[in-house]
């Protein structure tokens, strides 16, 4: 059994838009709250971003539709702030993440893996640098998280899930069997609510029930999430912290209701997204060299169009916008309604990276 002598944190907020939302209304905090867009005003359009402890008691969850929400808990408090605010709550924290180590891992706003093995701290003890990033968030935010220390990635992540909200789990190598052996079949990670049934009906209820099977008929039964499945049980996780992934693209939309369906209204809402895109493309310091726009119509139907360019675009509204406009000229009439328009820049590159045109024959 290969084995490692990694120190690896998995820091997940808790009820992470929620809490930022009781920060700005403490009276929130005493009622159940779900983080979503009223639907009595929306028209029931909408998933649930997330919710509070009191409302996910009601049974509300994340992605679930507002519609479903509102009738599993008809008391529950709406609202909704925006992600410009959810995401520079999320970059403070970032920061903080920094102050110990490089080797970060972003899942989402709200969630990441640290690899503090060789930390900017110089601690040797995981432990302690979880409690002082959990202090530290707090101190900076007054937000709190659950955070999971062991070796590796996957047990770090069903730490943090073990004693939420505001828990610090740790789960040494010695003890990972013990562990895994109590842990439902439905809490191991990457086991979804199709794949439940399943391990079920093979009674395999728990980490002690899975560990009895071969790799092979795990396999045979769950193809190549067997073989995963067969290491999980095990405690055998050797995936690093992904700290160098390559952005691939970066782009904003917005959602309409009641749908538009004029040009001007159109053109005002192209223009508005393509100076969010600019912005977030500087922010990034990127470029890229091909625009796609998306729009979707009244009827859900989807479409997207795209335009690539020899050389980088300029990070300017006007010249999003007119690509974005000379696309909509080959979609389908807008007079049928618009519920969504996005603009999304790809084939990236660093600002500092440009083409240089060689004129040879000048």
């Amino acid at each position: 059994m290969k084995t490692s002598a990694r120190n690896i944190i998995h820091v997940d907020m808790d009820a992470f838009y929620a809490s930022i939302e009781e920060r700005k209304d403490p009276t929130l905090k005493s009622q159940p709250l779900i983080v979503a867009k009223d639907p009595r005003k929306t028209g029931g359009r909408g998933v649930v971003a997330t919710a509070n402890y009191k409302a996910r008691q009601f049974g509300v969850h994340s992605a679930m539709s507002v519609m479903k929400a509102l009738e599993l808990c008809p008391q529950a408090v709406f609202r909704f702030s925006g992600f410009d605010l959810y995401r520079s709550v999320s970059n403070q924290i970032h920061e903080i993440f920094h102050e110990y180590t490089e080797v970060i891992e972003y899942v989402a706003l709200d969630e990441a893996y640290l690899d503090v093995t060789h930390n900017k701290k110089h601690l040797t003890d995981p432990i302690q640098v979880a409690r002082m990033i959990q202090n530290e968030i707090w101190d900076a935010t007054h937000l709190t998280c659950s955070v999971g220390v062991s070796y590796n990635k996957f047990l770090a992540k069903e730490a943090s899930d073990y004693a939420k909200p505001v828990g610090i789990t740790v789960i040494e190598q010695r003890d990972a069997l013990e562990f895994l052996s109590r842990l439902p079949i439905e809490k191991f990670r990457g086991v979804g609510k199709k794949t439940v049934p399943k391990m079920h009906e093979l009674n395999i209820n728990n980490g002690q029930d899975l560990i009895q099977w071969s790799q092979m008929d795990l396999i045979k039964h769950f193809g190549k999430f067997g073989y995963v499945l067969y290491q999980r049980a095990r405690g055998i996780d050797d995936r690093p912290v992904e700290y160098q992934r390559v952005r691939k693209s970066i782009g904003k939309e917005r959602t309409f209701g009641p749908a538009i369906d004029t040009q001007t209204e159109v053109d005002d809402e192209l223009q508005r997204i393509a100076a969010m895109v600019v912005k977030a493309m500087d922010d990034k310091k990127k470029h890229g060299k091909t625009l796609v726009l998306k729009i979707r119509y009244a009827d859900f139907s989807t479409f997207t169009k795209r335009v690539t360019m020899d050389n980088y675009l300029k990070n300017s509204p006007e010249e999003y916008f007119t690509l974005a406009n000379d696309l909509l000229v080959d979609m389908p009439d807008i007079s049928k309604g618009v519920r969504l328009l996005g603009i999304t820049i790809t084939n990236l590159d660093d600002l500092t990276y440009e083409n240089i045109v060689l004129h040879l024959f000048d």
